[in-house]
C-alpha cells in the first residue's frame, strides 16, 4: 500500500486494476475494488483502521474494477451507462476470469453477486465529505462512460484505465478520439498526481505518451483500412510489433488484440462516414 499524501492510499500490487481509498474525518471513500476476493478482504481490513466506508466509486464497469464491490459497505456510485453494463455481468464470467488468474480464490462466497450501484448519474457529480470535494467527471475514452475522480484540494485525479503506465491499454470498448480529448482535459486541470488504472503513479507529463499510444493504435488500424483490408483481414494481418516493438505477445493477448482491432475498425469507419457525410 502506497501513501500518496495525507490520508490518500493506493495499492498497485493487486491483480487487476489499481485501487485507492481516501480517509476523511467523516468516513472513507473507495475508488474501484480488488479483483481477487482474498485481496478484497485484505484491502477491507486495511481500510477499516481508518473509519467506516461511506462511498465506493466505480470509475468503469470492467470486471477488474468491480468484482470486489461485494465485499465492501457504503453507497456504490457509478455512471448510469456503467451501471447498465454491470447489471449484464454474469457471476459465471467472474468465475471464469478467476479460474485463469487466481484459481485458489474459488469457489466464490455463498450469495456472491455483482452489486448494483446505489447512485447513478448521466454527466458529472460532486460528493463532499470530510472537507474534501470528490468531482466525478464523465471522460469518455477507455469506455464510453469512463469516469475520472478528481479531488481539487489535493490536486489528484484517479483516471482508471483512461491512463495506464508500464503497459498497453485495452481498446475493445474505446471511443478513441474522445479518449484523446479527455486526456487533453486532464492536462488542462490543476493536477499534480495521476493515479492510473494500472501501473505506477505519474503526473501530467505522462499524458503525451498516453495520447501517442492511442494515436498509434488509430494509425495502425487506419493503415489497414487505407490498404482496403476488411476488418477480418486487418485482424489477420496487423503486426502489433511493427507499431509497438516492445509490446508483449502471449496467448491471452492475441484474441483481445483481435477484438480491439475489430472494435477500432468499426469506430473509425463510423468516424469516416460522419466526416464524409
Amino acid at each position: 500500500m502506497q501513501k500518496v499524501r495525507g490520508n490518500i492510499y493506493v495499492e498497485t500490487g493487486f491483480h487487476g486494476c489499481n485501487v485507492s481509498f481516501i480517509a476523511t474525518g467523516d468516513g472513507v471513500v473507495l475508488i474501484d475494488t480488488p479483483q481477487v476476493p482474498s485481496e478484497a478482504r485484505k484491502w477491507k481490513k486495511e481500510i477499516e483502521r481508518f473509519g467506516p466506508i461511506r462511498f465506493v466509486i466505480n470509475n468503469e464497469p470492467h470486471s477488474d474494477h468491480i468484482t470486489g464491490d461485494f465485499f465492501f459497505d457504503g453507497l456504490l456510485v457509478a455512471h448510469e451507462g456503467a451501471a447498465e453494463a454491470m447489471q449484464k455481468t454474469q457471476v459465471s464470467m467472474i468465475e471464469d476470469m478467476l479460474k485463469r488468474i487466481a484459481p485458489d480464490s474459488l469457489p466464490l462466497p455463498t450469495g456472491y453477486s455483482i452489486k448494483v450501484p446505489d447512485i447513478t448519474f448521466s454527466q458529472n457529480m460532486t460528493i463532499r465529505l470530510g472537507g474534501l470535494t470528490f468531482s466525478l467527471l464523465l471522460m469518455p475514452g477507455h469506455t464510453p462512460f469512463q469516469l475520472a475522480t478528481y479531488i481539487p484540494e489535493e490536486k489528484i485525479i484517479f483516471t482508471s484505465d483512461n491512463v495506464v503506465t508500464g503497459g498497453q491499454p485495452f481498446l475493445h470498448q474505446a471511443i478513441p478520439y474522445q479518449w484523446i480529448e479527455s486526456l487533453k482535459k486532464i492536462g488542462e486541470m490543476d493536477v499534480e498526481t495521476i493515479v492510473p488504472g494500472h501501473g505506477p503513479l505519474c503526473d501530467k507529463s505522462y499524458l503525451n505518451q498516453m495520447e501517442n499510444t492511442i494515436k498509434t493504435w488509430i494509425k495502425m488500424v487506419e493503415d489497414a483500412m487505407d490498404r482496403g483490408l476488411s476488418s477480418e483481414e486487418a485482424q489477420d494481418s496487423i503486426r502489433i510489433k511493427d507499431y509497438f516493438p516492445d509490446a508483449p505477445d502471449d496467448e491471452f493477448l492475441r484474441p483481445m488484440r483481435r477484438m480491439m482491432i475489430a472494435h477500432l475498425y468499426e469506430e473509425l469507419t463510423k468516424n469516416r462516414r460522419k466526416q464524409s457525410g
